[in-house]
């Protein structure tokens, strides 16, 4: 019985440090990232679309694609096109 127990613990362990906290690790970046956007900033949304931001609001911004503005929500930003460039 002690065993199994001691199994349960362990097994809960390593579940927090390779899947919980790398996890929380990632929300408090992006959430980071998205406070840290600025008018001007190029930008790629979860839907795919390339854009410039031109204003940012407390909860949405204004993107700029091919002379099309849409308002998105902060939280369907993605990416910065920078950190795509950097990355390939």
């Amino acid at each position: 019985m002690p065993q199994q127990i001691i199994m349960l613990v362990l097994i809960l362990i390593v579940f927090y440090f390779f899947m919980i906290r790398p996890q929380m690790k990632k929300q408090k970046e992006m959430k980071k990232f998205r406070e840290n956007l600025k008018a001007g900033d190029k930008v790629v949304t979860i839907g795919g679309i390339h854009g410039k931001l031109l204003e940012v609001a407390d909860s949405t911004v204004l993107i700029s694609s091919e002379g099309t503005k849409l308002r998105f929500d902060k939280s369907a930003i993605a990416t910065s096109t920078e950190d795509t460039l950097v990355a390939k």
